[in-house]
């Protein structure tokens, strides 16, 4: 899987297993869906707040490990603040790189 490229499984409310994926492409995420493995892949415009505190979550774990920059963190939040108002996510504290 690219470097742009994050995918995770989720479970909806009706209690249907989904795979998602989010793939950045310039400035944007784009998420997809699919609920098997061999259906094609849906665009999701307006995906659940679930979805994006996972990119959230899986961001933060790769800017630890040097795959993304630190400031895509304040992106997502920011995005995330912007479409669901009212969410309140404090980022994660300073990170210091063993060199």
């Amino acid at each position: 899987m690219p470097k742009a490229e994050i995918s995770w499984k989720r479970t909806t409310e009706e209690g249907d297993k989904l795979q998602v994926y989010v793939q950045h492409v310039g400035g944007a995420w784009l998420f997809f869906a699919r609920e098997r493995r061999f259906d094609e892949w849906q665009a999701v415009h307006e995906p659940p707040l679930e979805d994006w505190l996972e990119l959230l979550d899986a961001v933060q774990r790769r800017i630890n490990r040097r795959l993304l920059r630190p400031e895509e963190e304040a992106r997502i939040i920011k995005q995330i603040q912007e479409r669901f108002p009212g969410t309140e996510i404090e980022p994660r504290q300073e990170r210091k790189f063993r060199k």
